[in-house]
């Protein structure tokens, strides 16, 4: 129960209105830890509950009143969808406290964040690149922050904001403050550094290794021919699985709204979102989204993560992910807080290696699926049985080997050879050679006759 931990009266009445009963796996072990404000760093895979992991620790000591006057707490997050969701929560936790949150992301007008930041509220929720222009013209003031937060660090790391995690961090002076990193792998070599430059020896929790996530996900294969055959496949898998909404996965901004207006075209409720789109068409294809207007979503890796969508049971690899990371958090958007969750990968003949690479990856087999009518010539790689030479070359015996590799010696002997001059005969020899070759030319030796 969350009235086990050492939380105030407030918090615990925001989260019995919230409907918060339980604490999470990863709630339970990190926020007796964070209370005490050790630094941490927490491995949790998506949909875990990690967000009040970190919020409830971070609220319930910003209610001790502290002199200082600058903002209290920054949580770093990649995306503006992920940034914009713990916003959210972090005003529905905050509820009845008081505490004030503002959210600064790309894409929103910079003279308004500006005077956001000239407010001071204690807490700020933040993506990198954006916060990094504030920080550069003298917006922001971190010299009193308590709580310094990163999450989905390692996706920070992929979307190259290292040198502005580690400059924004710099700017974060205040002595006695605290640092909760959580990512689904802590192995990164980026985040290393990270991990040594901004943490203060920190405490490491492990909440399911990445590899051994979404175990409530049944995960399935299907073989395709080409394009057009995984465009009719995704209709006709759409029409007849059942689900509540769905997220579609393609690799490109083009692919994902070419797909859009083929799914529209098909009679599908479905909507778009990449990063071409402006933030207003972002945030109105979620609410669409969540309010069940559409219920098919078509998303580049973009939206796979911070995506946190009520009723997502099925997730469709449109594309097969290029790494095995990014496969787990495209299907992290299903199965999420313990429910379980469809994800079915389309595999062309193209994509069959990164396929079994994922399957390596994670240790685990794909189902095989087929629709009915709509089968693929399409049957998965052959394996070719060596024959003829390269089956002699395999049954080779050693003392083969041996005589191969002499005979090997012998022809780099006479290679090394080749082109030498001979040496000029000299004497009765030399006159008898031929004019052409200037060898000797061969002759019969007759015996001497003799008398008696």
């Amino acid at each position: 129960m969350f009235s086990d931990f050492s939380l105030d009266q407030r918090l615990l009445k925001a989260l019995e209105a919230a409907g918060w009963e339980q604490p999470t796996d990863v709630q339970a072990r990190t926020i007796p830890l964070a209370l005490t404000g050790k630094d941490l760093m927490v491995s949790a895979e998506t949909g875990s509950g990690k967000t009040g992991a970190f919020l409830l620790p971070l609220l319930n000591r910003l209610l001790t009143p502290a002199p200082n006057t600058g903002t209290r707490a920054l949580i770093l997050l990649p995306t503006r969808e992920l940034a914009r969701q713990v916003h959210n929560q972090c005003e529905l936790l905050a509820t009845g406290t008081g505490i004030k949150a503002g959210l600064i992301t790309g894409g929103d007008d910079f003279k308004y964040q500006a005077s956001l930041f000239r407010k001071n509220p204690e807490i700020i929720v933040s993506t990198p690149g954006r916060l990094v222009d504030h920080v550069k013209r003298g917006t922001t003031d971190f010299r009193d922050l308590e709580v310094l937060v990163l999450d989905e660090a390692d996706r920070m790391l992929d979307m190259g904001f290292s040198e502005d995690v580690l400059k924004i961090a710099a700017e974060c002076t205040f002595a006695e403050r605290q640092t909760l990193l959580f990512s689904a792998t802590l192995q990164k070599t980026g985040l290393k550094r990270i991990i040594a430059d901004v943490l203060r020896e920190p405490e490491s929790i492990l909440v399911n290794p990445e590899r051994e996530q979404h175990g409530n996900i049944r995960q399935q294969m299907i073989l395709v021919d080409d394009l057009t055959f995984k465009e009719k496949l995704l209709v006709k898998l759409l029409e007849t699985e059942t689900y509540d909404k769905a997220l579609v996965f393609t690799k490109t901004r083009a692919q994902a709204a070419k797909l859009e207006g083929f799914l529209r075209y098909n009679k599908l409720r479905a909507g778009v979102l990449h990063g071409e789109i402006t933030q207003e068409e972002r945030n109105r294809a979620m609410e669409l989204l969540r309010n069940g207007r559409i219920n098919v979503l078509v998303a580049t890796d973009l939206a796979a993560r911070g995506l946190d969508v009520q009723g997502i049971d099925l997730v469709v690899n449109f594309d097969v992910a290029r790494r095995g990371d990014d496969h787990v958090h495209r299907i992290g958007r299903t199965g999420r807080a313990g429910q379980q969750g469809l994800a079915v990968t389309f595999v062309s003949a193209l994509e069959w290696n990164l396929m079994a690479s994922i399957e390596r990856y994670l240790n685990i087999r794909f189902e095989r699926r087929k629709i009915p009518g709509m089968e693929a010539s399409y049957k998965g790689p052959k394996k070719v049985k060596a024959s003829g030479k390269a089956a002699s070359r395999k049954k080779k015996k050693p003392a083969d080997k041996k005589a191969a590799a002499e005979k090997g010696k012998q022809r780099l002997r006479d290679k090394k050879a080749t082109g030498q001059r001979r040496k000029k005969p000299s004497g009765d020899s030399a006159a008898g050679q031929s004019k052409e070759t200037g060898f000797e030319p061969f002759r019969i030796k007759k015996k001497p006759v003799t008398t008696e």
